[in-house]
């Protein structure tokens, strides 16, 4: 993703606020949007901030700010969406997930949608295309998802011997843990080997998961055989 086209849309966006709020001399107001925590996308939001100062726009003079948070549980983004709606902001932004841009472009068909997202929001039902994304929303994806076949294909190459490989998947965001099950499991098959998934949402859930998993034989061997391989191509 690049930061300094996000940063353009999210200002162009701000500056085509309503012009009966600009002859009162209120700034317009940029709401954001996200599922996650608002500890987890501060970094996001400072990005931003940074970025749309580096523009030239003061926040409090140009523009001024209003946060959602549904703090992890999606069911809330539809109502938070309204929310920002009704407070009158000029864009809507959302930093994280598909849910939320859809949360949002559900609820409005005047107010634009800026969004970021690491998934395909074409295949996420978000955009029309990804040339011509449609109605009022637009943003950029990163799309690493579609690295999953990637990634399957590196490990089988490291580990051939293997028949079964495990892939750790975040859950905090379901619409993407749905697309990396998919695209992972296309991959895998299409190689002939199985897949065992371990699941976790936060960081605290991680360890716990991965010691499950190292109980089973097959992800032991696959240590095991991955680090001797790394520390042959090393050595050579």
């Amino acid at each position: 993703m690049r930061r300094r086209e996000f940063i353009t849309l999210l200002g162009s966006a701000a500056a085509a606020a309503p012009l009966a709020a600009r002859a009162q001399s209120v700034p317009p107001m940029i709401g954001y949007l996200a599922q996650a925590k608002p500890e987890e996308i501060a970094v996001l939001v400072t990005a931003n901030r940074n970025g749309l100062g580096e523009t030239g726009l003061v926040e409090g003079k140009d523009y001024i700010s209003e946060f959602r948070s549904a703090g992890g549980d999606a069911n809330l983004l539809p109502g938070l969406a309204t929310e920002l709606v009704q407070r009158r902001a000029a864009v809507i932004v959302t930093l994280d997930t598909l849910a939320a841009a859809r949360a949002a472009k559900a609820v409005t068909t005047a107010v634009p949608i800026v969004f970021a997202t690491g998934a395909d929001p074409l295949r996420g039902r978000l955009v029309e295309s990804l040339n011509r994304p449609g109605g009022n929303i637009t943003g950029i994806s990163a799309m690493n998802l579609e690295l999953g076949s990637k990634w399957v294909g590196l490990l089988h190459e490291l580990l051939p011997a293997a028949k079964r490989i495990a892939i750790l998947v975040n859950i905090e965001n379901a619409d993407v843990a749905r697309m990396m099950i998919t695209d992972t499991q296309e991959a895998a098959f299409s190689m002939g080997l199985q897949t065992e998934f371990v699941f976790a949402s936060n960081e605290g859930e991680i360890e716990p998961a991965l010691s499950g998993l190292g109980g089973s034989r097959f992800a032991g061997n696959c240590r095991r055989s991955l680090r001797k391989r790394i520390l042959r191509k090393q050595a050579g």
